[in-house]
């Protein structure tokens, strides 16, 4: 991996951030967080922006829709629209980072043509159906069923912590069409509208007393047969797809959000006196390498997937970032309530909020146990537990 920026990339950093210094100011107010409707419209009408500027897809491929630009590019345009405080993917992280990229790597010509360019455009979001009461980390153990009827599947289940619901046009919906087969081959991947009869959404409440997660009521819901991507049972290796994207590259850009609060962090201990404590000087110190470290084994991440080919699908070492990603948010975290101190407490302070959404970090795209399981067998070779 080549770590030196091109002329060429430093030209496309340099455009890059004279626009986002010229389209930024314009933005409105940021909507209330609860506020999951008006989230929508900023995420979506940002996401447009992006799109008649041409940095929507930015790293997908053209027949998808996209750029076609180098990983390196991609990094450039996540680091630069950090820094300069621009919207994150918000609503449409779904489509954008899981759903969208599956498409492309998996969906028919048909497919991708429906859905890909109204996902880049920012006029339709898509939630995730994947988790089940009854099967959270043994996501295998799925039972939502799905039974062939003509040219449509009836599906009939429940899902839960299915990713802003509430707001989405099409949800990525893991079930079970053989339950005669072996728990993973009898699985597909099918594309359900959010609108379709029998679907009930009800939002489910954090911690932090967001709405972005609900539970879902599935009732005998008709989904054609096309909208399903990739052959009938062969979902789990679609879904392994899926999750590649999610726990490789979907985390790219909190990384340099992390690395942007930890310098404000910095900041703030200086100004309240905590700098003078030397541990917490050392804890900041270590997070710093740690994030950096990060950033590192992000660009190798991206840089394998795509020389690898295969339409830029992350490997198994996806795992081993979000496995130590995920710790290190919790740790950033824990450290901005030591800066905070007796603020630590109260929601309406910077950084708060983040401190408890940081908690699901290890459960949320695979728990950091499932991870150590992929780490052990599929990198270091280890025999399979029993």
């Amino acid at each position: 991996m080549d770590l030196a920026y091109t002329e060429a990339e430093e030209e496309f950093r340099a455009r890059l951030r004279v626009w986002l210094t010229s389209v930024l100011p314009s933005l409105p107010a940021k909507p209330r967080p609860d506020d999951w409707p008006g989230r929508r419209a900023y995420d979506t009408a940002w996401q447009r922006m992006l799109y008649d500027a041409g940095y929507a897809g930015l790293h997908w491929p053209v027949d998808a829709g996209g750029q076609g630009a180098t990983p390196t590019q991609h990094l450039i345009f996540l680091e630069e629209t950090e820094r300069a405080g621009a919207p994150y993917v918000g609503a449409n992280f779904v489509g954008l980072l899981h759903a969208g990229p599956t498409i492309a790597a998996e969906g028919t010509a048909g497919q991708r043509a429906r859905w890909l360019p109204p996902v880049l455009r920012g006029e339709e979001i898509w939630c995730q159906g994947f988790s089940e009461p009854g099967a959270g980390s043994d996501l295998a153990a799925l039972r939502t069923r799905a039974v062939r009827d003509g040219d449509h599947y009836v599906v009939s289940g429940q899902k839960i912590w299915t990713s802003h619901a509430e707001v989405a046009d099409w949800c990525e919906l893991l079930v079970r069409t053989d339950p005669a087969a072996p728990r993973h081959r009898g699985i597909s991947w099918l594309a359900m509208r959010m609108d379709a009869p029998g679907v009930t959404v009800r939002p489910l409440r954090t911690l932090a007393g967001s709405t972005e997660f609900a539970e879902m009521f599935l009732d005998e819901v008709r989904v054609p047969v096309e909208h399903r991507v990739g052959a009938e049972n062969d979902g789990w290796r679609v879904t392994m797809v899926t999750l590649s994207f999610e726990r490789g590259t979907a985390f790219v850009g909190e990384v340099v959000a992390c690395r942007r609060t930890l310098t404000a962090l910095a900041e703030e201990a200086r100004a309240n006196g905590r700098w003078d404590d030397p541990v917490l000087r050392r804890r900041l110190g270590r997070l710093n390498a740690e994030f950096r470290a990060l950033w590192r084994l992000t660009q190798w991440n991206v840089s394998e997937a795509q020389a690898a080919g295969g339409g830029g699908v992350p490997g198994i070492g996806g795992s081993v970032f979000k496995l130590r990603y995920s710790q290190a948010r919790q740790e950033l975290y824990e450290a901005a309530a030591e800066v905070l101190g007796a603020d630590a407490a109260d929601l309406d302070r910077e950084w708060v909020l983040d401190r408890l959404s940081s908690l699901s970090y290890t459960i949320a795209a695979g728990t950091s146990q499932i991870q150590r399981n992929i780490v052990a067998e599929r990198i270091l070779g280890l025999p399979k537990g029993r």
